[in-house]
């Protein structure tokens, strides 16, 4: 299921943006909300305590270092981790930029999965989900090549599990689970909060908005 849920989830938002051709911005941006919260509980909840726990003096310093390398990637990016995707009409070659930052951050996500059980995998999964979505129907809308979005979403979606294995098979890799885990845990956290922050328009109170970032902390409490 580690391997399986943040591919899966991919895909089923690759296949909800071709077929249902998604219009409502309300919607996605409320699951949005909840992917976010559901991700930054995760990452509060259990993530963090168990980094803590293995007494490292500079779990702090690799957390600040996932954020700011975070930033660094959407820099490249241009937000699309969260949902936040810009471009031109009639784009005729895939956006090499968007492209590897995004396999980069996804790749990076995978590392602590195997480490976490199934809880860190359905976060990702349902992180991912509303992002295929977004990225597909962008794709689609600036009349990239069907062939070209195919590839794009194949490979982005097999990073995160391609993450997973490196960190289950590559025993150099283990040696420093923590310190790679609280980068993971700092990207997470910039990630998830600037969901959480952007997915309403003009940082209004929103009912529906706040009731899915409730649901998202009580959901990933139980797991």
């Amino acid at each position: 299921m580690n391997y399986l849920l943040p591919l899966l989830s991919v895909l089923l938002g690759y296949s909800i943006a071709l077929v249902l051709k998604p219009k409502n911005k309300t919607n996605l941006k409320l699951l949005l909300a909840f992917s976010g919260s559901f991700l930054l509980s995760l990452t509060v909840m259990h993530l963090l305590p168990d980094v803590y726990e293995s007494h490292d003096g500079n779990t702090g310093i690799f957390i600040m270092m996932g954020i700011l390398f975070q930033i660094i990637l959407e820099f490249f990016s241009k937000g699309a981790e969260h949902g936040h995707v810009h471009g031109h009409d009639n784009m005729n070659h895939i956006p090499w930029l968007l492209f590897v930052s995004l396999c980069i951050h996804a790749f990076l996500e995978g590392f602590p999965v195997g480490h976490h059980h199934d809880n860190l995998a359905i976060g990702i999964a349902i992180h991912h989900l509303p992002i295929a979505i977004i990225l597909t129907t962008f794709f689609i809308n600036s009349q990239l090549n069907k062939k070209a979005i195919f590839a794009f979403m194949i490979t982005f979606a097999i990073m995160t599990p391609l993450g997973t294995f490196a960190s289950d098979y590559l025993p150099i890799l283990n040696q420093y689970t923590t310190q790679i885990t609280a980068i993971v845990i700092g990207i997470l956290f910039h990630i998830s909060s600037t969901i959480i922050f952007e997915s309403s328009e003009g940082h209004k109170f929103n009912i529906a908005k706040v009731s899915m970032i409730i649901l998202g902390i009580i959901l990933a409490y139980f797991l």
